[in-house]
């Protein structure tokens, strides 16, 4: 079997941002709490050209540059990005396929919310393994679920954090470089009605009244409930699907030489490294980005690639968690790969 490697990656970032002072203002807190505690120094806001399926393109073209391959090779495009984009029922698959050239490919959108990168890799390798058709996949998407936070609402606050961007990788068979390798992903539907937008699904159609209302906006429908049960499971489960993703690959946690890791409070992301046994300076802290949700762990690696925290040899673990609730995360084996064939 032949091993599945990513080639490149690709980010874009909006020139617009939010700074912490911004936000302690809209949100009335205090700077300290939304800069240590909250972890946001300043986050990506998008502009009006800032499209979520668009900036999946203009990410997407990044990648193919810097893999100096052809659009024509593509085989399967996977949109990453989020539902909320340029319109309603709309497959952005399609589109970003068209955008970038890739006529010899087929593509198709998916989801699973912040998770949606570490699926859909997953996803990636197992059709990649099982399909001799399929050689080279691109994943892309955008991400503006900012456009939903209403800073007025204390429930969401864990949720201020949302920012805008986009992200690529291209994935290609039996390339001999930063191999992927096991994946392990939780769900648990427990959680999957805690945080939702109230109106515009078939429960509660878009009314003049609900805009009003603001109830466009996200919520969470019992915030007290929903912490409890996170705080039984959230944390393990991170530390459960790390482990998993790496038992599957051969290695333990002791092996780790980096995590990229989506951006949470600043207890949260060490309270992680600590429980792995990972020193700090082995992920970087997105506290000058925000959550850009499933783009999260592309930009991480991006930017961990630019400080030279990644070297041959290295085991690099993808990190996610997503609202519903679902938890996963990859390993890699990064640099030049002696078994690839």
């Amino acid at each position: 079997m032949k091993s599945i490697g990513m080639v490149s990656t690709g980010i874009y970032l909006p020139e617009k941002r939010m700074s912490s002072n911004e936000l302690a203002l809209a949100a009335g807190l205090p700077l300290h709490v939304v800069e240590e505690k909250m972890g946001i120094k300043e986050k990506t806001l998008p502009d009006e050209k800032d499209h979520t399926a668009l900036m999946g393109i203009h990410a997407a073209k990044k990648a193919i540059d810097k893999a100096g391959i052809d659009p024509k090779e593509i085989d399967l495009v996977i949109y990453i990005g989020e539902e909320h984009k340029e319109y309603p029922l709309w497959t952005a698959g399609i589109k970003l396929q068209y955008e970038i050239g890739a006529e010899n490919s087929w593509a198709f959108d998916t989801a699973l919310r912040c998770g949606t990168t570490i699926m859909a890799l997953k996803l990636a390798k197992d059709m990649m393994t099982a399909d001799d058709e399929i050689n080279t996949v691109l994943l892309a998407g955008g991400y503006r679920n900012v456009d939903f936070i209403n800073y007025q609402n204390p429930k969401t606050r864990f949720m201020f954090n949302l920012g805008a961007g986009g992200g690529a990788i291209i994935l290609q068979k039996g390339y001999g470089q930063n191999q992927l390798l096991g994946t392990h992903l939780m769900t648990d539907g427990s959680f999957s009605e805690d945080v939702v937008i109230p109106t515009g699904g078939t429960k509660s159609p878009i009314t003049k009244d609900t805009l009003a209302a603001g109830l466009y906006q996200l919520d969470v429908i019992d915030p007290q409930g929903m912490k409890q049960r996170l705080e039984e499971k959230s944390m393990r489960n991170f530390i459960i699907c790390i482990e998993k993703a790496l038992a599957k690959s051969g290695y333990s946690k002791k092996d780790i030489d980096y995590v990229a890791l989506l951006h949470m409070k600043r207890s949260a992301h060490h309270y992680v490294l600590d429980q792995l046994g990972v020193a700090h300076d082995k992920s970087i802290y997105l506290e000058d980005y925000g959550h850009i949700g499933q783009i999260d762990q592309i930009l991480s690696l991006e930017l961990a690639e630019q400080q030279g925290k990644l070297q041959d040899g290295a085991i690099v673990v993808l990190v996610s968690a997503g609202i519903g609730y679902a938890w996963g995360a990859n390993v890699i084996r990064w640099g030049k790969n002696k078994e690839a064939m």
